[in-house]
């Protein structure tokens, strides 16, 4: 009875070393395959939509840079027009002394009022400008976590 038992397991342990020698069927090869051009393409579309994500994101910040820039341009532009009527306004009040020149001055600091205003807005604006395309970046950080096996999923 032993010689039969000892002789069954010297079978089984031949049989069961005989399935890791054997090569992959075509039905394996071809699963493989399919998984690989699977996650090949995958992955690649992935990718593309990050890339149309960051595009979109910088396109965003891009719109508000060109905005701020304005509000700074219009700032430089009354600032301008502050130091003409100003200039214009002493001028005219150290030369005559009269209600023209006090006239002149008071459109001088309406000027030097918006350019103040253009100023402090224009520069909110920029400050508030972020390039970096964060939920491009959150989005790809994920990215591996998707290709890790997970609880039940692991075969090892």
């Amino acid at each position: 009875m032993s010689d039969l038992r000892e002789e069954v397991q010297g079978l089984r342990e031949e049989v069961t070393g005989l399935g890791g020698q054997l090569p992959p069927s075509g039905e394996e090869k071809a699963a493989v395959r399919d998984f690989v051009a699977d996650a090949t393409r995958d992955v690649k579309t992935l990718m593309r939509q990050e890339v149309e994500l960051a595009k979109a994101e910088i396109g965003a910040e891009v719109g508000k840079v060109g905005k701020g820039a304005g509000m700074v341009g219009g700032a430089g532009f009354a600032a301008v027009m502050a130091v003409i009527f100003a200039s214009t306004a002493a001028w005219w009040g150290l030369g005559h002394l009269i209600g023209t020149a006090w006239a002149a001055l008071v459109v001088a600091l309406v000027w030097a009022l918006i350019a103040a205003v253009l100023f402090l807005v224009g520069r909110g604006v920029l400050r508030s400008i972020s390039l970096t395309p964060k939920r491009t970046i959150d989005s790809v950080k994920r990215i591996p976590s998707t290709f890790t096996a997970r609880g039940g999923d692991r075969h090892e």
